[in-house]
């Protein structure tokens, strides 16, 4: 088989150009051509401009044999984590040519992608390197032959170009927003005829485009506490404050406001905004993760433990008096420390005498990062909420940090009696 990998929101002719190569290969194999193709949410985590039918009757009507549905990754996962599980999806269904577009050369590429290979990264790789997700791909690709014994082939065509100009699906989209969705002549002709008897057709239906659903997003974010913001995958703390801050919201650009303010780019905001619309808890995409990594599909640098040995190898080292960065860099380096992690550790809290008599032993506590920064946490006992800071030593009050800002390591908090009185337990979920 074939197989070619997409949103097609909507196909276009850059995408004919795709299916026409891998149509090519089949042709001379006597293969099919099958587009695994993203249901609800895109690659890029945003909702889809046009409906999953749509899409894959515009794939069929370019000349694909086959459709085949990607469902619930895209907005529990980043690209980091969707790939490698994609391509193992393909590889056990059977398809062996993969076709995809770059605009520099095969041979450049494979040469990144063996150099991030051979060094264990996947997940790392820069920003600024041209076509970076192909790059991803093929250095991904490598690493699965382990546990297959095989892999794709890729096809790398040029990608196509009108006027001198790369096709935008964005661009097409916003056209037609902005043209009070009437296509427009020009965005016409960056369509196949399939595709605009389709896209009409969806538009006259009242199809599209497709919206998020704000409602339920405003609704929790202008009313979840600070501690089940944290809950939900991708808020980190400095998110959860932003959104805070930014209460109370009415319109979609003012999550996009909050969000850039805590120093999200594009991608992450629409993550982060889909985890919020799906409510995906931190402890769900753990769950999820450890499951593909059971399988043997996620890459070493990217599983769970990986992430927490690199958050206690740098407050390991902050305590030190190594800067974060340095630490960071250190970790990339493979450099490693004796201590294994804590998964269970005590912080110490503040309680007034008229508190005390509310706490009991196995209580749950809910972990939170104050307006001031301060690591704490909230306990809703029988006859009151009792919030306090936690006390821990600088190192672990700095492990605890960069765990709360991974994005979905799920933490548990429960109050234990000790000789010296109450602490709260904080645990790595499940472990």
């Amino acid at each position: 088989m074939i197989g070619i990998s997409a949103d097609f929101d909507p196909l276009h002719k850059g995408h004919v150009k795709l299916i026409e190569k891998a149509r090519e290969l089949a042709d001379k194999k006597g293969e099919e051509v099958i587009i695994y193709l993203n249901k609800e949410y895109s690659a890029n985590h945003a909702p889809f401009f046009v409906g999953y039918e749509a899409r894959s009757q515009m794939a069929l009507e370019a000349g694909a044999d086959k459709i085949v549905s990607i469902e619930g990754l895209h907005h529990r996962l980043t690209l980091a984590y969707t790939v490698p599980i994609r391509i193992a999806m393909m590889i056990e269904e059977g398809v062996f040519d993969y076709v995809d577009a770059a605009n520099v050369s095969t041979m450049k590429i494979k040469k990144y992608s063996s150099s991030f290979a051979s060094k264990g990264i996947f997940s790392g790789i820069p920003r600024n390197l041209p076509n970076r997700n192909v790059i991803r791909w093929f250095a991904v690709n490598e690493f699965l032959y382990q546990k297959y014994g095989k892999k794709l082939v890729f096809h790398i065509i040029p990608e196509y170009k009108m006027n001198g100009e790369k096709i935008s699906g964005r661009n097409i989209r916003k056209e037609i927003i902005d043209n009070e969705l009437e296509i427009p002549e020009n965005i016409k002709q960056l369509l196949p005829e399939s595709t605009v008897k389709i896209l009409e057709n969806e538009i006259v239906k009242g199809h599209v485009p497709g919206k998020r659903n704000l409602n339920v997003i405003m609704e929790s974010l202008n009313k979840y506490s600070r501690s089940k913001l944290l809950d939900i995958a991708y808020l980190n703390a400095d998110a959860v404050d932003a959104i805070i801050k930014g209460r109370r919201y009415n319109y979609e650009n003012q999550i996009w406001a909050s969000f850039r303010k805590a120093g999200y780019g594009p991608v992450l905001t629409r993550l982060a905004i889909s985890t919020i619309e799906q409510t995906v808890s931190r402890g769900e995409v753990y769950e999820l993760i450890k499951d593909y990594e059971k399988q043997g599909i996620i890459p070493p640098d990217q599983t769970v433990e990986k992430i927490i040995e690199r958050a206690w190898f740098v407050a390991s080292k902050g305590a030190e008096g190594a800067s974060s960065a340095d630490a960071h860099k250190m970790f990339r380096e493979g450099k490693t420390i004796r201590e294994k992690p804590f998964y269970t550790f005590d912080g110490g809290i503040h309680l007034r005498s008229f508190e005390v008599d509310s706490l009991k032993t196995d209580m749950e506590a809910s972990l939170y990062v104050d307006k001031h920064g301060k690591i704490s946490c909230v306990v809703r006992a029988p006859d009151r909420k009792i919030k306090t800071p936690l006390k821990l030593p600088a190192k672990l009050a700095t492990y605890l940090r960069l765990l709360i800002d991974s994005h979905f390591i799920p933490l548990k908090a429960q109050i234990v009696e000790k000789k010296q009185g109450f602490r709260v337990r904080i645990s790595i979920h499940n472990r």
